[in-house]
């Protein structure tokens, strides 16, 4: 029973990882004005994400435009691009892995297949997790340094948006997942061999009285 709970728990973490993932992912929101200076009273904000940038207008207009070329696109850019995209894929072939290993199911019947495959999606669960940190702390990192830099006009800093929370809390439900997973798989082992104990004790001690 305990293995079904830690089963479900992770799987509701996985799932919600995962919108978290698509959220970071296909929102314009990574990089946001820093209203500083003269950026206090402005009359157009830019936010900027890894597939286009929107500029809202004090007017109420809001103007997105789709990154057209992958020749000016930084580097941070695009690696965080690919390790997103990643680890979306990632995180939802683990959840499906997970759902067809989980003790609640019967895609498989094997108790020891059930056993690896919930061990994979664990596996793949905690690379999904290290992929989608990965390119948030890299990204975020260049904007902290670009904003504390003394070279770089206040006009063009720019501060941490909600994608990037977004993305750390995407990249920690996963690790959380993977480490249920794997306790669970550690909890069903331990029941199997107390069971399987117990009943060759049985079976000993009748042993004695025939």
């Amino acid at each position: 029973m305990g293995s079904v709970v830690l089963e479900l728990v992770a799987l509701f973490l996985a799932v919600h990882g995962l919108i978290c993932v698509i959220l970071t992912c296909t929102l314009p929101l990574w990089k946001v004005p820093a209203f500083i200076g003269a950026n206090i009273v402005t009359a157009q904000q830019t936010w900027e994400g890894l597939w286009m940038d929107c500029v809202w207008q004090g007017t109420g207009e809001l103007v997105c435009n789709t990154f057209d070329s992958m020749l000016i696109l930084g580097q941070e850019l695009q690696v965080a691009r690919a390790l997103t995209t990643t680890a979306g894929v990632l995180g939802a072939l683990g959840i499906l892995v997970s759902v067809a290993g989980a003790s609640w199911t019967k895609v498989v019947q094997s108790v020891p297949c059930k056993g690896r495959i919930v061990s994979a999606a664990a596996f793949l669960y905690l690379v999904t997790g290290i992929m989608q940190l990965i390119p948030v702390a890299r990204y975020a990192s260049s904007i902290v340094r670009d904003f504390r830099s003394t070279a770089v006009p206040d006009a063009v800093k720019r501060e941490l948006g909600p994608s990037l929370y977004i993305g750390m809390t995407a990249g920690l439900l996963f690790i959380a997942s993977s480490a249920l997973l794997w306790s669970s798989c550690y909890t069903s082992r331990t029941q199997r061999t107390a069971t399987h104990y117990t009943h060759g004790q049985a079976n000993y001690d009748e042993s004695h009285y025939v």
